[in-house]
């Protein structure tokens, strides 16, 4: 049995908080270099050459980079082996998160009633999603997620006689339906199977993968590569202006799932899909 003090959860999280809203991660920021390359259109090359001074930017004066700092969204994948102590986990979760946002002057968009609409001042409380795995490690992946492109989140329960085919179509009208409101171009997680609230948070996690990981499952992997190049194909383009890249990468987990249903989720994420992971 392993113990560890809630409080370094704490300051790993405030400290997570700030490095995603401050600077691109690795996998998304080759994404960017290499669309930056690649993209046909003079103006969808023009917005990705100003999407890139705006990282610049940001990481040289420390400036969010984007003005949408996003509603804290926090993975736990917890060791069994693993002891808590010190308080409450999920406190020490929030208490991170309101360290991070008003220590790194991010801005507070958590309203604590959803038609009250008081906010917060602080950004608290996150999601929190827990996992108990094996061993005696804490992974941890703080995902702060704008509502611009949340907004675009869909949910399809289709018929099982609806297919793989069903499903690309879903997924494809999620995409159009959200067109620049997303801030493309987008990473696209998706959710397939399992049940009504399974599906939606497969396709939230599926956008902390490594941008362009593909799945290990080999039909996955190539509805992954053929949506990609398709949702491409649009036109949509980066900003939503048009152009050859609508999408840097589609993200697809699957779950076993009832006899009668077939469930769809698709979470789309804008050009920063914010993440931030450690391991205690």
């Amino acid at each position: 049995m392993r113990t560890i003090q809630t409080a370094v959860i704490a300051e790993q999280i405030k400290e997570m908080c700030i490095e995603a809203n401050h600077f691109l991660s690795g996998d998304m920021k080759a994404c960017l270099e290499r669309a930056a390359e690649e993209e046909k259109a003079p103006l969808g090359k023009q917005i990705l050459g100003q999407l890139k001074e705006n990282l610049q930017i940001a990481g040289e004066d420390m400036i969010p980079i984007c003005q949408d700092t996003g509603m804290a969204v926090v993975f736990l994948e917890i060791g069994q082996d693993v002891h808590f102590e010190g308080g409450s986990l999920e406190d020490a979760v929030n208490e991170g998160v309101r360290r991070g946002y008003t220590e790194g002057f991010l801005r507070k968009s958590v309203v604590k009633d959803p038609f009250i609409r008081e906010n917060t001042k602080d950004n608290t409380p996150a999601v929190i999603h827990y996992e108990i795995v094996p061993g005696d490690s804490v992974r941890i992946t703080v995902a702060p997620k704008g509502f611009g492109s949340e907004n675009m989140s869909r949910v399809f329960m289709l018929k099982p006689a609806d297919g793989m085919e069903g499903v690309k179509n879903a997924i494809l009208t999620a995409v159009r339906d959200a067109g620049p409101n997303a801030c493309p171009p987008m990473v696209v997680g998706v959710g397939i199977g399992g049940t009504f609230e399974k599906c939606a948070l497969m396709a939230k996690k599926a956008l902390t993968r490594p941008a362009g990981e593909h799945s290990p499952i080999p039909y996955v992997k190539e509805m992954e590569q053929e949506l990609l190049e398709q949702i491409n194909g649009t036109g949509i383009g980066p900003g939503g202006l048009g152009g050859s890249t609508t999408a840097f990468a589609v993200h697809i987990d699957i779950y076993p799932t009832h006899i009668a249903g077939l469930p769809v989720a698709v979470n789309i994420c804008c050009h920063v899909n914010r993440h931030a992971m450690r391991v205690i």
